[in-house]
């Protein structure tokens, strides 16, 4: 008798014998001798870096001017802006809308300012003012005017980390300004900006 036709005659023997090629020939094709390698990076982390400012007259007045009279005495005023964050920035410095006590005579008209970057710290040592190498931010205009159409301010450029520069304010209320402005007032907030 034929093996084929003793499988056909008992068919539990044949579902058995195929059973047994079927899990040989898996055995074969898994246990190929392929070559594998991996490799990993793991912990991968990213953090976002920091744009800060110091304003060593934080929440106070730059300068502060009583008793002004027309052409008289300047009223001087510094205060010194750092970069404290860790990425460098640039910045800017703004006004707000001047508050003044005349509406008709606002005073804000005839205060003349002039806003000098005297320079950058060197560690712990301030720049002189008026040495000479002072950069002029903005002059040949009032409060009133500055930051205003041929009166910008201009970008006060572009601060590493850490870097710190001192400002000089001075304001001088003008020879024009006749009797009309006697006794009168005018507040501005000054504001750094970096981006």
């Amino acid at each position: 008798m034929s093996r084929l036709k003793v499988l056909a005659d008992r068919p539990r023997l044949a579902l058995g014998a195929l059973l047994t090629l079927l899990l040989a020939a898996a055995a074969v094709v898994g246990s190929g001798a392929d070559f594998t390698a991996s490799s990993a990076n793991p912990s991968n982390t990213f953090a976002s870096g920091t744009l800060t400012i110091a304003n060593s007259k934080e929440g106070t007045a730059v300068l502060t001017a009583t008793n002004l009279k027309p052409g008289g005495t300047a009223a001087v005023g510094t205060v010194d802006i750092e970069n404290t964050g860790s990425l460098s920035g640039a910045f800017t410095l703004s006004r707000t809308t001047p508050v003044d006590s005349d509406g008709s005579n606002p005073l804000s008209g005839k205060l003349n300012i002039t806003v000098v970057d005297c320079g950058t710290f060197a560690g712990s040592t301030a720049p002189t003012c008026g040495d000479g190498d002072d950069v002029t931010k903005y002059s040949g205009g009032t409060i009133a005017q500055m930051g205003t159409a041929g009166h910008t301010i201009g970008a006060l450029g572009t601060y590493a980390a850490n870097e710190k520069h001192r400002y000089e304010f001075t304001v001088q209320l003008d020879g024009s300004a006749g009797n009309a402005y006697q006794g009168d007032t005018s507040s501005v907030e000054f504001d750094w900006n970096a981006a």
